[in-house]
């Protein structure tokens, strides 16, 4: 973190003014410390409110009418220290964004446990009460950016899941359907999935030795809408998020069942999708360089047996 990022912009004055008052000003503008000091003044300072602006400006179409992406705590005024970008701002992101002097908190998916983060179910709740009383208490934003990176060119979730499983050059970045060359074993494609997505387990439905070609890449929580593109595309897998059992998971026995070689992976829906937050961290440093900015992966939190 940078000096101007551990001073708020009030502090630098009096801080400033003290040394004024104390050593003169003619000394003051001929001591090293004066270039010090005038830097504090004069490095720009970058608001939440900025950041986002400046993230949705790139999004074709933009602003989208009742969006889900809105501060779940803080304003746009507050002064950034540092940013952390996640899949879900849980309690221990929140203690590690405060560890390393950060203040705002990008987050993919909802704060408080609804995809609204609607609160009036939870105002008598112990667990939202101290979450809530945490992020106030260290002034900390949190900004869900959800329908925006998903409508960015490419998606900003898909794109760097693509890039990470190296599948790219099986087909475009924006679309669902990715012929791999040469196939692979449901086994295999099992494996090479775990591998590159730093996985420990994943869950399946289908026959280890059957040949994977073409695939229906879904990251995230679709609901029917992958039945409906199973239908359409007719693929060999489905490699998705999340799916609700008795959904998806029913219609892939009952394809199956049918005579249908269909088979499905389930690699978690923080897995699938905190790529993008990976993907959010590589745009601030690159468009706010000078803002310290870590990305908090959930899934190393994730316990499995």
């Amino acid at each position: 973190m940078n000096d101007n990022q551990n001073f708020p912009m009030p502090g630098r004055r009096k801080f400033i003014q003290n040394i004024a008052t104390v050593a003169g000003s003619t000394l003051l503008v001929s001591s090293p410390l004066f270039s010090f000091a005038d830097r504090l003044l004069s490095a720009k300072q970058v608001t939440v409110g900025e950041i986002m602006d400046d993230f949705i400006k790139q999004v074709p179409g933009a602003a989208i009418a009742n969006t889900v992406d809105t501060l779940k705590s803080g304003n746009r005024e507050i002064l950034v220290t540092g940013v952390v970008t996640c899949m879900f701002p849980t309690i221990a992101v929140i203690k590690q964004a405060i560890k390393l002097g950060a203040n705002f908190i990008i987050a993919h998916e909802p704060t408080f446990y609804n995809h609204a983060d609607a609160i009036q179910w939870l105002e008598t709740d112990n667990v939202y009460k101290y979450k809530a009383e945490l992020l106030a208490k260290n002034n900390i934003a949190v900004w869900r950016n959800h329908d925006y990176i998903h409508s960015i060119h490419p998606d900003g979730v898909r794109k760097p899941l693509v890039e990470k499983l190296g599948w790219q050059k099986y087909g475009d970045l924006d679309q669902a359907v990715y012929t791999l060359t040469p196939a692979l074993s449901l086994k295999s494609l099992i494996a090479e999935l775990k591998t590159k997505l730093q996985l420990p387990s994943v869950r399946y439905v289908g026959d280890l030795d059957q040949s994977c070609k073409k695939v229906l890449l879904m990251p995230g929580a679709a609901g029917t809408r992958q039945i409906t593109a199973l239908g359409k595309n007719k693929p060999d897998v489905l490699v998705t998020g999340e799916v609700s059992e008795w959904e998806t998971a029913e219609y892939i026995r009952d394809a199956r069942e049918s005579g249908q070689q269909l088979s499905m992976i389930i690699l978690g829906h923080i897995a699938s999708e905190e790529w993008g937050s990976q993907y959010m961290a590589d745009w601030m440093k690159k468009q706010f360089p000078e803002i310290k900015t870590t990305f908090i992966r959930n899934s190393a939190s994730l316990k499995m047996i």
